[in-house]
């Protein structure tokens, strides 16, 4: 029933729900690879939390210190890719989009308030690592790290909340012989089509 589908609906969201659900038992279920394009050119890639879609939408979000490299790679260019395995049901996710960094100025409410929500859900050892000195930079010899806890309601300038706005996903269920593998697309008026794809 997914092949060459259009409708404004996102035809992936119940293939990606189902693997969420029958893998919430992995404590490596929300842990997602996002590769980002370097000032250079090469690539970059690096493991983040999956951090819940961005309200009613289908947004995946991330957080993530601002100060970091990353924050700057995306500002060059907002492309990138992350890729989502479930080792349990043995099926990745492909999800190529743009992605935003939703900071303290940011004028929309509702990223705002999410970026504020996923702070307070945080834990607190998460939470104080953004009290760490600037991430990639020299490490300053036997220079003690920060140990008091910030805020727990309010996030620090810097924490971030990326939003991935996505355009395309290949979804592909290794299980079974042959394998199945689905590519998703939208077009500019926001339609998905989806069709099946050889593995």
């Amino acid at each position: 029933m997914r092949q060459n589908r259009s409708m404004a609906e996102e035809l992936w969201r119940p293939s990606l729900d189902l693997a969420l659900h029958r893998n919430r038992q992995s404590p490596q279920v929300r842990f997602v690879h996002l590769a980002t394009l370097r000032e250079s050119g090469r690539p970059a890639v690096r493991t983040l939390v999956f951090r819940g879609f961005l309200g009613e939408t289908h947004q995946l979000t991330f957080a993530t210190d601002g100060r970091s490299v990353k924050t700057a790679e995306l500002e060059q260019s907002p492309w990138a890719e992350a890729c989502w395995y479930f080792h349990l049901t043995r099926e990745q996710f492909r999800f190529t989009g743009t992605v935003s960094s939703v900071a303290a100025a940011t004028p929309d409410r509702a990223p705002r308030e999410a970026r504020i929500d996923v702070w307070r859900e945080m834990s607190n050892e998460s939470r104080q690592t953004y009290t760490w000195p600037d991430p990639g930079r020299p490490r300053v010899p036997l220079a003690s790290f920060p140990t008091l806890s910030p805020d727990p309601l309010e996030p620090l300038p810097h924490f971030c909340l990326l939003v991935l706005e996505i355009r395309d996903v290949e979804h592909l269920e290794l299980q079974g012989n042959p394998q199945h593998r689905w590519k998703y697309s939208k077009d500019a008026h926001g339609r998905w089509s989806g069709v099946e794809i050889n593995p």
